[in-house]
């Protein structure tokens, strides 16, 4: 293993001791996917998937299942999450013009967290599922800025999607089917509001990803 490679791994949470010291290794975690494209810097320029991570993220995932709502995460919700783990990657490595102020990463971040935690089923869910994967708070915040970059990415650069205004909502509610269909409208706003983005976002990501696979590359480890 080169020294540089050697450091990255290190850098992402990988115990690595030399045998020669006479030292047993611990592994605290270890790398699971390997991909690069070339926003990212192509082959030279890889990203690493983590175990903890993909494993938090895949309950997320299972948990906003609506077929298996809090069950153990399948294979199916393996794969949902690493496509939506490289589509953020990606999304937030791009260039936002005009670019974001802090203020405004740190607003999206906090929407982001709360939309997960929607996602899980709650914020009690969304915590009982980073505590069983070893998952630390700065870790969740790391995971919310991602998140947040690669919405305003979206919203910016793509279409308009992070701001619905009320009239557009109302339209929504009336119209389509919702989990708020059956409360009074002045109610279930904010809340509204919150499973559109969602809704909207997940499309974006999905739509992102699959144009993004023929300049993909994607190994699993």
């Amino acid at each position: 293993m080169s020294g540089r490679l050697g450091a990255l791994l290190v850098g992402f949470g990988i115990a690595l001791v030399s045998p020669r010291l006479g030292a047993q290794s611990v592994e605290v975690d270890r790398v699971v996917v390997r991909f690069s494209a070339p926003e990212l810097g192509g082959p030279r320029s890889p990203r690493f998937v983590l175990a903890r991570l993909l494993s938090f993220e895949a309950r997320v995932e299972a948990l906003a299942d609506p077929d298996r709502p809090g069950a153990a995460f399948r294979e199916r919700h393996i794969s949902a999450a690493l496509e939506r783990h490289v589509a953020e990657t990606l999304l937030a490595s791009l260039r936002i013009d005009p670019e974001p102020s802090s203020t405004a990463l740190r607003a999206q971040a906090e929407a982001a967290a709360r939309r997960m935690e929607e996602r899980a089923g709650g914020r009690a869910a969304l915590l009982e599922a980073a505590r069983l994967e070893g998952i630390s708070e700065r870790e969740l915040v790391g995971l919310c800025l991602r998140q947040a970059r690669a919405s305003l990415y979206l919203d910016r650069m793509v279409a308009p999607m992070l701001a619905p205004s009320d009239a557009e909502l109302r339209l929504l509610y009336r119209n389509e089917k919702t989990p708020y269909r059956d409360a009074p409208f002045e109610t279930i706003l904010p809340a509204l509001r919150r499973w559109y983005v969602a809704t909207r976002l997940q499309a974006a990501l999905a739509a992102f990803y699959q144009n993004a696979r023929a300049r993909l590359e994607v190994h699993v480890l």
